[in-house]
Protein backbone atom coordinates (compact mmCIF):
# COMPACT_ATOMS: atom_id res chain seq x y z
CA UNK A 1 0.00 0.00 0.00
CA UNK A 2 1.24 3.45 -0.82
CA UNK A 3 0.02 6.60 0.89
CA UNK A 4 -0.80 9.30 -1.62
CA UNK A 5 -1.75 12.87 -0.78
CA UNK A 6 -4.37 14.68 -2.80
CA UNK A 7 -4.23 18.40 -3.56
CA UNK A 8 -5.89 20.72 -1.00
CA UNK A 9 -9.57 21.50 -1.55
CA UNK A 10 -10.17 18.46 -3.80
CA UNK A 11 -12.26 16.11 -1.62
CA UNK A 12 -13.86 14.61 -4.72
CA UNK A 13 -10.58 12.82 -5.41
CA UNK A 14 -11.07 10.70 -2.30
CA UNK A 15 -14.79 10.70 -1.62
CA UNK A 16 -14.84 7.54 0.52
CA UNK A 17 -12.42 8.84 3.18
CA UNK A 18 -13.97 12.32 3.06
CA UNK A 19 -17.36 10.76 3.77
CA UNK A 20 -15.91 8.77 6.69
CA UNK A 21 -14.25 11.88 8.16
CA UNK A 22 -17.56 13.75 7.91
CA UNK A 23 -19.34 10.95 9.81
CA UNK A 24 -16.54 10.75 12.40
CA UNK A 25 -16.78 14.49 12.99
CA UNK A 26 -20.58 14.54 13.23
CA UNK A 27 -21.13 11.35 15.25
CA UNK A 28 -18.03 11.31 17.46
CA UNK A 29 -16.09 14.57 17.76
CA UNK A 30 -19.10 16.89 18.03
CA UNK A 31 -20.80 14.68 20.66
CA UNK A 32 -17.84 14.45 23.04
CA UNK A 33 -15.61 16.75 25.02
CA UNK A 34 -12.20 15.21 25.58
CA UNK A 35 -10.01 15.99 28.59
CA UNK A 36 -6.91 14.15 27.36
CA UNK A 37 -5.39 12.45 24.33
CA UNK A 38 -5.97 9.08 25.96
CA UNK A 39 -9.67 9.81 26.44
CA UNK A 40 -9.97 11.00 22.82
CA UNK A 41 -8.12 7.93 21.55
CA UNK A 42 -10.34 5.58 23.54
CA UNK A 43 -13.54 7.22 22.29
CA UNK A 44 -12.41 7.34 18.65
CA UNK A 45 -11.30 3.70 18.92
CA UNK A 46 -14.73 2.78 20.30
CA UNK A 47 -16.46 4.69 17.50
CA UNK A 48 -14.35 3.09 14.75
CA UNK A 49 -15.16 -0.37 16.14
CA UNK A 50 -18.87 0.57 16.22
CA UNK A 51 -18.65 1.99 12.67
CA UNK A 52 -16.94 -1.14 11.31
CA UNK A 53 -19.19 -3.66 13.04
CA UNK A 54 -22.57 -2.38 14.19
CA UNK A 55 -23.45 0.95 12.54
CA UNK A 56 -26.04 0.70 9.75
CA UNK A 57 -24.54 1.64 6.38
CA UNK A 58 -26.79 2.84 3.57
CA UNK A 59 -24.26 1.58 1.04
CA UNK A 60 -24.70 -1.96 2.42
CA UNK A 61 -28.48 -2.17 1.95
CA UNK A 62 -28.90 -0.61 5.42
CA UNK A 63 -27.14 -3.51 7.17
CA UNK A 64 -24.27 -3.20 9.65
CA UNK A 65 -21.01 -4.44 8.06
CA UNK A 66 -20.81 -7.54 10.25
CA UNK A 67 -24.36 -8.60 9.36
CA UNK A 68 -23.89 -7.70 5.67
CA UNK A 69 -20.78 -9.92 5.50
CA UNK A 70 -22.62 -12.79 7.19
CA UNK A 71 -25.49 -12.51 4.72
CA UNK A 72 -23.16 -12.37 1.71
CA UNK A 73 -21.23 -15.40 2.99
CA UNK A 74 -24.42 -17.42 3.46
CA UNK A 75 -25.74 -16.39 0.05
CA UNK A 76 -28.68 -14.44 1.45
CA UNK A 77 -27.42 -11.26 -0.31
CA UNK A 78 -25.43 -10.66 -3.45
CA UNK A 79 -22.34 -8.54 -2.82
CA UNK A 80 -22.52 -4.98 -4.04
CA UNK A 81 -19.98 -3.89 -6.62
CA UNK A 82 -18.25 -0.55 -6.45
CA UNK A 83 -18.28 1.73 -9.45
CA UNK A 84 -14.89 3.38 -9.27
Amino acid sequence: MEHERIPPRTPNKNAFIESFHSILERECYQRNCFESKEEAFAEVDRFVRYYNNDRIHGSLYDWPPKEYLRRVQTGALSPKTLAL
